[in-house]
């Protein structure tokens, strides 16, 4: 008995099935004690081998995704956005958008919580078994050039291409020269109808020639995100900094608190 409980604890070992070796003495213990099939032992026995790997591989994707690990749906209040808003994003939650190569597109102002909602859906893409990777767009940009004057870029593009999701955050506040620009449109090229995309832009889409520059890069640039995209209209989202600043002043002086709002929707 001993012998063969060793050879099956090293078996379960070479084939790669740690949490089954680990496991199966104490569950075999519980099965005999509770009278358990043969049947129902396997299950349970491969049950948690799955759960573990499962968790194994969401810790795997979260480390390597640099996603803000703050900036969840856990800790942003969704009763901010609108209706339609909350359904978009409970439908994105699923990753079927990833899997079909659809992108999703944030549109608004600053302070209307446009990175934190994409973090926190890069999080759930992840839970979903979806790889993802999070990066500002100045700092991915900055990434590709300096692959691209180092004759690798080709590579590098072929890295992000694991990731079955890319988020480019405040794509609005990249202001290129042409060097930048075209590194940044060969990504959207390259990710166009294979990848994933989630971008965060604080400008309009007839706004993304201060992007590209130059018109026609623009237009095909847009054409190629929007294709296939759900867009979601944050520009009627209140800012939250304005928010706390209201709740600040309404706690010192209800006056002051006024004033915020009638600066904050002032032309």
């Amino acid at each position: 008995m001993g012998n063969r409980h060793s050879e099956l604890h090293t078996m379960l070992q070479d084939l790669k099935l740690s949490t089954m070796a680990a496991q199966c003495s104490p569950l075999a213990l519980k099965a005999a004690k509770e009278g358990l099939s043969h049947e129902a032992f396997l299950h349970e026995l491969a049950r948690l081998e799955c759960e573990q790997r499962t968790q194994r591989r969401q810790d795997r994707y979260l480390q390597q995704s640099k996603l803000p690990r703050e900036k969840t749906f856990h800790s942003f209040r969704l009763e901010r956005l609108s209706l339609p808003l909350r359904l978009q994003m409970e439908r994105l939650k699923s990753g079927l958008f990833v899997e079909n190569s659809h992108n999703a597109i944030f549109v608004g102002p600053p302070g209307t919580g446009k990175s934190h909602v994409a973090a926190a859906l890069g999080h759930e893409l992840i839970r979903a078994g979806h790889p993802v990777f999070w990066s500002s767009t100045v700092a991915l940009v900055q990434r590709l050039l300096s692959a691209k004057q180092a004759l690798r870029l080709p590579q590098e593009i072929a890295r992000l291409d694991r990731f079955s999701c890319l988020i480019l955050d405040d794509i609005g506040y990249v202001q290129q020269d042409h060097d930048e620009m075209d590194v940044l449109f060969t990504l959207l090229a390259e990710r166009y109808e294979r990848r994933n995309l989630i971008i965060t832009t604080n400008l309009v889409f007839s706004a993304w020639d201060r992007i590209f520059k130059d018109p026609m890069t623009t237009l095909a640039a847009v054409d190629r995100v929007v294709h296939h995209a759900v867009i979601l209209d944050m520009t009627g989202v209140e800012s939250f900094r304005v928010q706390q600043a209201r709740q600040e002043q309404l706690e010192k002086s209800p006056s002051l608190a006024a004033e915020v709002s009638a600066e904050a929707v002032a032309p």
